[in-house]
């Protein structure tokens, strides 16, 4: 009997696992359809644009490439949910700053010379925003 006991632990310890999988998938679903479709398309191009822009994204004083600047602000998203309505929400509560230590983000160019993240990210916001008319 206790080995059936012992069965059926295992059974149940997989599903909730199961089930935690699916909540995790359904949130991130839920995430990307809160966002109005023009606020959803500007943040994926500020990420795209940490990505394929010749810098480095610096966090809490650590370099990293833009493929991982890109992915930590992806992941920072998801786990912010509905608190992100528009691209300024986004810019101000995920692209500017860590959450952890309050340190302000910053890309650093091929020249050497550092800008707060915010301020480059709001730059090509306008920048896209203006060739858009």
């Amino acid at each position: 009997m206790a080995a059936l006991s012992s069965r059926q632990n295992q059974r149940a310890n997989r599903m909730r696992q199961f089930l935690a999988s699916i909540s995790a998938l359904l949130l991130t679903a839920s995430i990307a359809l809160a966002l109005d479709p023009q606020t959803k398309a500007e943040i994926d191009e500020l990420i795209t644009y940490v990505e394929t822009s010749n810098v480095r994204f610096i966090r809490n004083g650590s370099e990293y490439s833009g493929a991982e600047g890109a992915q930590h602000l992806r992941e920072k998203l998801i786990k912010a949910g509905q608190r992100v309505k528009t691209t300024d929400d986004f810019i101000i509560g995920i692209a500017s700053k860590s959450y952890l230590s309050g340190r302000a983000y910053l890309v650093k160019f091929p020249d050497g010379h550092t800008q707060p993240t915010a301020d480059w990210l709001r730059a090509h916001l306008a920048e896209m925003r203006k060739n858009k008319r």
